[in-house]
């Protein structure tokens, strides 16, 4: 309750223009949520990467969680998860092409883009929801499939940031991580919880995911994908620390019956007693044929070069994700490209 009133109180401070939201020229794209994180921010934000880059000047800024460092930094060289974070490591290694940005105060952070060379021409901030001292041009929520259906509480008794009234402000809902084959019933059903207002656009999103990738190294030289390893019937003992692994661990279930897992905290920063336990539990698995499998962002914590080079002998594979929307693709992307054409 003590929670719940102190997010009222701010949310209604920023209403009311007591406390100030700070609008910018250049377009701006909010992609958050309102739970404490699993729903799929990274692979949307790379989906808007990946619609504008061949047109426009792109930058990302993203809070950086989990990183040793304090105030703005923008990505550059050989920077490292504990400098910039996972997730902008992920897009930095991903699509060199762009400016990745971090900050805690995302106002610092663009104040510092539209005055430097990159001078982006639209700017996607990453879990932004709550930061309401930017005023986005478009604010798009992301709010998981599964959760719609669940009873939720707000912090620290639930994983809520806020209420679900919040859902509001949105400009733009996306369902994310909804089936791959979606039922106009079930949409119907989700549309009537929503009850999104006259202004708002509702989207629903999937994931799919790619091929094995090493995650030492470059791809595996047998270029083999995810269907060979679990058709072959390969023991998968699966890594991660991410906020939700739910949807890698069902994936990974409806191929192999040879399934063990080591999870650990949401952003967790792997040392060398987590290594290895990793490296114990792999070897003590009977079956010959066996890997190991870890989520992209996990392999950038991974990728640490303070990690001992023993565990990158072993056979460490990551499966990579990438986000498709439902039956109004065209759609979506018409509206991310002509808000950004139109400021």
């Amino acid at each position: 309750p003590l929670y719940g009133f102190i997010i009222r109180v701010r949310n209604f401070m920023f209403d009311k223009g007591i406390l100030k939201s700070t609008a910018y020229s250049t377009p701006i794209i909010a992609v958050g949520n309102l739970t404490t994180g699993g729903t799929g921010k990274t692979p949307h934000i790379e989906y808007l990467i990946r619609l504008l880059r061949k047109s426009y000047k792109v930058a990302t800024i993203s809070r950086g969680y989990g990183r040793n460092t304090k105030g703005y930094i923008h990505a550059k060289g050989n920077c490292n998860t504990k400098e910039i974070g996972d997730e902008p490591m992920q897009y930095f290694t991903k699509f060199p092409e762009i400016s990745v940005n971090v900050a805690e105060k995302r106002t610092e952070a663009i104040e510092n883009l539209i005055h430097s060379i990159q001078n982006p021409q639209v700017i996607l901030m990453d879990d932004a929801f709550q930061h309401r001292s930017v005023k986005p041009g478009l604010n798009i929520l992301l709010l998981e499939y599964e959760f719609i259906f669940k009873e939720d509480y707000l912090l620290p008794a639930g994983n809520l940031r806020e209420q679900f009234s919040s859902r509001n402000r949105a400009d733009v809902i996306i369902v994310s991580k909804s089936p791959s084959i979606l039922v106009p019933i079930e949409k119907k059903n989700i549309l009537e919880i929503i009850k999104p207002t006259e202004n708002q656009q509702v989207f629903f999103s999937y994931l799919k995911y790619g091929e094995f990738n090493k995650v030492f190294g470059q791809q595996s030289p047998m270029h083999m994908g995810a269907s060979y390893y679990m058709e072959k019937r390969f023991t998968i003992l699966m890594v991660t620390g991410i906020a939700n692994p739910s949807g890698l661990i069902e994936y990974l279930r409806r191929h192999t019956d040879k399934l063990e897992t080591l999870i650990f905290p949401d952003h967790h920063e792997f040392d060398s007693k987590d290594l290895e336990k990793i490296t114990e539990t792999f070897n003590n698995i009977a079956n010959q044929s066996k890997i190991i499998v870890t989520t992209e962002k996990d392999a950038m914590r991974l990728r640490d070069p303070e990690i001992d080079p023993a565990i990158q002998k072993l056979p460490f594979f990551y499966l990579p994700i990438e986000v498709f929307i439902h039956q109004e693709e065209e759609k979506f992307n018409k509206m991310i490209n002509d808000y950004v054409k139109t400021n």
